[in-house]
């Protein structure tokens, strides 16, 4: 019996090969996404085990946050980056679970996070999310869920009009492009609660901070920020 099941997965996998999203082996774990090589060589930036990170920072004087953290370092040119298009620009949705899930393992190993009561992804507004078909900080958010076993809200805040893109424009140019762009559309829903913001890549913060100023317009919530990425790109 061992045999044939042996036999069966060995045909199913010259029919659908599993293969590492990094670097294309196909020695890797059915339920992982990348080969154990690449998974420790991920950039890690271990900003959840450490107050006044640098993520923290960005924020200073912006607004009341009561952590924030990145996973992961993103570069040009890197796996990370690879991983991010893939996640965002193919429909590589399973990727995108697969690191929220190590995002929610993470944030388990410390107690800086363990307040935190439910899960909003920021938004898109609807029409790039009905072209692209999901919402990346949605998928993240699912991935951790399952480890934090925390609730994913998803119509608390809303982002009713169309942004230019963040990608060549300044510190001062985005932080124009975002003001009041969104919009609390559920302030029961978080009233009195520790809301973890999440969102795929922090590099100003222009976005996350116009977001975070309306969410913090429900009365008596606290909010914490998680990225998976951080780019210290301009």
């Amino acid at each position: 019996m061992s045999l044939l099941a042996d036999i069966k997965e060995a045909l199913l996998h010259l029919a659908f090969p599993h293969i590492c999203e990094g670097c294309g082996t196909d020695i890797i774990q059915q339920d992982h996404q990348l080969c154990l090589h690449c998974l420790s060589s991920m950039p890690q930036t271990e900003f959840h085990l450490h107050p006044n990170n640098q993520i923290e920072k960005i924020f200073w004087g912006r607004v009341p946050l009561t952590q924030a953290t990145a996973q992961y370092y993103y570069t040009k040119e890197s796996m990370m980056q690879r991983l991010m298009h893939s996640f965002k620009y193919r429909g590589n949705r399973e990727l995108g679970f697969y690191l929220g899930r190590l995002m929610g393992q993470s944030l388990l190993t410390t107690k800086r996070f363990e307040s935190v009561e439910v899960l909003v992804p920021l938004p898109l507004f609807a029409s790039k999310e009905r072209r692209r078909g999901y919402n990346q900080a949605t998928i993240l958010c699912n991935g951790m869920a399952e480890f934090l076993k925390k609730p994913v809200l998803h119509n608390v805040v809303c982002r009713p009009e169309h942004t230019e893109t963040q990608t060549k424009k300044n510190r001062v140019e985005r932080w124009q492009n975002m003001e009041g762009r969104f919009e609390l559309t559920d302030a029961r829903g978080v009233e009195g609660k520790h809301v973890l913001l999440v969102d795929d890549v922090v590099t100003t913060g222009a976005t996350l901070e116009s977001c975070a100023t309306e969410l913090l317009k429900a009365p008596n919530l606290r909010l914490s920020i998680a990225t998976l990425c951080f780019s210290s790109g301009s």
